[in-house]
C-alpha cells in the first residue's frame, strides 16, 4: 500500500479511506499477510484519482467507478472528454483576460459586471451563450442532411451540441459531452446523453443512423468515434471538412489573407479519405449558401464585415484556437482592407455567387 500511495502520489491515509469505504479496496495478499493491488485494483485507484483530480465527489465516483457497462477505455475516452472541456474553459479564461488587459491599457473603464463575467463561473457560459445566438440550422444545409438520412425512423445524432440540424419528424437522441451545451439544448428537443463520441454508450447496431453535423474536429480520435457510430447505427452521415485537396488553405479568403493559422488548427485532422475510409462512406460537397443562417465559420464568406463582431466570432471554436493575438491581427487587418476597398478588389467575383465550396463535405455510409 505504501508504494502505490507513492505512485499515485497520495497518502497511505487517503488510501485506507478508499478501502474503508469500499472505493478501491486492495483485493490481493502479500506472502506474509500484508495487502496488495492487483492490475484491476490499480486501474480502478487510477479512474478514481483521475476523477477526484477533476473536483468529483466521492459518492459520484463510486457510482462512475461502479457501472458495469463503462470498461477502462471508456473511463480513459470520459476523462479525456473532461480535461478537454476544461482545458476549453481555461483557453476561454486566457481569452477574456487578455480582452481586460487590452481594456486597461488603453484605459478603458472595466465595470464590475465586466470582471466578474471575465472571471466568474458564468465565464463558458458567457462565450457558450452566442452559440444559440448565431448558431441555428441552415435549411438548404438541413435538407441535404435529412436527404442522406433516408428513411431512417431511429436517429443518434453525436456531438449534438445545441441540437442544431436534429430533423424533428424522427426520434432523436442525443450525445454532447459538454455541460455548457446541454444546458442550452432548447425545451422540448431530443433527450440528450453525456458522453463522448469515442465511447458511445449504446448496444451494436441500435439505432438505423447516426449522425453528427461540424463537430468531429472537436473529437479527441475522430476516426475512433466515427467507427463508435458505426458500430451503434446501421447507416452513418457525417458533415465534416476536406483538407485533402492541395492548397485547402486558400478556398476561404479569410484563412488565406488573414487567418493562415487555421491551418495548424486542423494540422492533426484525418484526412478526408481517412475518414471515409474508417466507415466506407462516399463523399459529397456541401455548398454554403451567401445567406448562410447558420453562422459556422465559413458561413459569411460574402459578408465580411460580420467577422468584425465579437459576438459572431465567440460562436466560432477557430478563433479560441488561434489565440487571441492572431485574432487581434486578424481583425484589424480585415476591418483596414474593407475601409480601403481593397477586400472588394481581391474578392469582386464573389458577389454574384449565391453558394460557394469552401471545403464542407457530407460523409454518407
Amino acid at each position: 500500500m505504501g508504494r502505490v500511495a507513492k505512485l499515485a502520489g497520495v497518502s497511505v491515509r487517503t488510501l485506507h479511506h478508499y478501502d474503508e469505504i469500499g472505493l478501491v479496496r486492495p483485493s490481493a495478499r502479500t506472502a506474509v499477510g500484508y495487502r496488495a493491488y492487483t492490475a484491476g485494483d490499480v486501474e480502478r485507484l487510477r479512474e478514481a484519482l483521475a476523477y477526484r483530480r477533476l473536483g468529483f465527489g466521492l459518492r459520484e465516483i463510486a457510482e462512475l467507478i461502479g457501472d458495469p457497462s463503462s470498461d477502462a477505455v471508456a473511463h480513459l475516452h470520459r476523462l479525456r472528454g473532461l480535461l478537454l472541456e476544461r482545458r476549453d474553459r481555461a483557453d476561454a479564461m486566457v481569452t477574456a483576460i487578455d480582452r481586460e488587459l487590452e481594456a486597461r491599457a488603453k484605459g478603458l473603464k472595466v465595470t464590475l459586471e465586466e470582471q466578474l463575467g471575465m472571471l466568474g463561473a458564468r465565464l463558458y457560459d458567457a462565450i457558450g451563450g452566442a452559440y444559440t445566438a448565431t448558431r441555428r440550422t441552415e435549411p438548404r444545409i438541413a435538407a441535404q442532411i435529412w436527404d442522406a438520412l433516408g428513411d431512417a425512423q431511429t436517429v443518434l445524432n453525436v456531438g449534438a451540441g445545441t441540437g442544431s440540424y436534429e430533423p424533428a419528424d424522427r426520434d432523436v437522441t442525443a450525445v454532447e459531452p459538454s455541460a455548457v451545451m446541454r444546458g442550452q439544448r432548447p425545451a422540448g428537443s431530443a433527450p440528450c446523453v453525456a458522453a463522448a463520441a469515442e465511447s458511445l454508450p449504446f448496444e451494436d447496431q441500435s439505432f438505423d443512423v447516426a449522425m453528427a453535423v461540424s463537430t468531429v474536429h472537436h473529437w479527441g480520435d475522430p476516426i475512433a468515434g466515427l467507427r463508435e457510430m458505426r458500430r451503434v447505427a446501421r447507416r452513418v452521415v457525417v458533415l465534416t471538412f476536406d483538407t485533402d485537396e492541395p492548397g485547402w488553405q486558400d478556398r476561404f479568403w479569410l484563412t488565406r489573407d488573414y487567418l493562415p493559422e487555421f491551418a495548424a488548427v486542423l494540422a492533426g485532422f484525418p484526412s478526408l479519405a481517412g475518414m471515409a475510409d474508417a466507415i466506407g462512406a462516399r463523399a459529397e460537397r456541401v455548398p454554403v449558401p451567401w445567406d448562410c443562417a447558420d453562422g459556422l465559420f465559413e458561413a459569411f464568406w460574402r459578408r465580411p464585415g460580420a467577422y468584425l463582431e465579437d459576438h459572431v466570432r465567440r460562436a466560432m471554436s477557430v478563433w479560441t484556437r488561434v489565440g487571441p493575438e492572431a485574432e487581434r491581427r486578424a481583425v484589424r487587418s480585415l476591418s483596414n482592407d474593407l475601409d480601403s476597398g481593397r477586400w472588394a478588389e481581391r474578392n469582386g467575383d464573389l458577389a454574384d455567387l449565391d453558394a460557394a465550396d469552401l471545403g464542407l463535405r457530407l460523409l454518407t455510409a
